[in-house]
């Protein structure tokens, strides 16, 4: 499932880069940016939980692993775009600023938001994606067999 199909692929690849983003490092793209869009909260921050559903192996039916706290925010811009904001933990700063991020990205801002706040989010993600898998891959044991001759 790739999302090739999907006409909202986009908007959800940046919503998952914000959602999972470290909050400080949000408000100080947004600092540095200096992005103060004229807006109406719609649904003001408020915390609460989702349930959180895995899979034993990757592969085996679907359990619920327990409960996680979010922060969900909703906005509209002066022009009329909405945006919706889901943050993982308790901060309602970062809603506030995911919501205005998804706003602006429906506007002819679109590519200069994201080479200020989404592009470098998705990089740092990225990079510590990079860093864990090498880490793992520091810990692979390969497992062979050597021809003994009894064949």
């Amino acid at each position: 499932m790739d999302g090739s199909g999907d006409p909202n692929a986009a908007r959800k690849a940046w919503l998952s880069v914000l959602a999972k983003a470290d909050a400080a490092t949000v408000a100080a793209l947004w600092a540095k940016a200096g992005y103060e869009p004229a807006h109406e909260v719609l649904r003001a921050p408020e915390i609460g939980a989702v349930m959180v559903r895995g899979r034993a192996g990757a592969v085996g039916a679907p359990f619920n692993l327990g409960e996680m706290t979010v922060t969900r925010c909703s906005v509209r811009l002066a022009s009329g775009e909405v945006g919706h904001g889901y943050v993982q933990g308790r901060a309602k700063d970062h809603a506030v600023q995911a919501a205005l991020t998804d706003a602006l990205m429906q506007t002819a801002e679109a590519p200069s938001v994201e080479a200020a706040i989404v592009a470098p989010l998705r990089d740092a993600a990225e990079a510590r994606r990079a860093t864990r898998a090498a880490k793992a891959a520091a810990t692979k044991v390969d497992f062979f067999t050597m021809v003994r001759g009894e064949d």
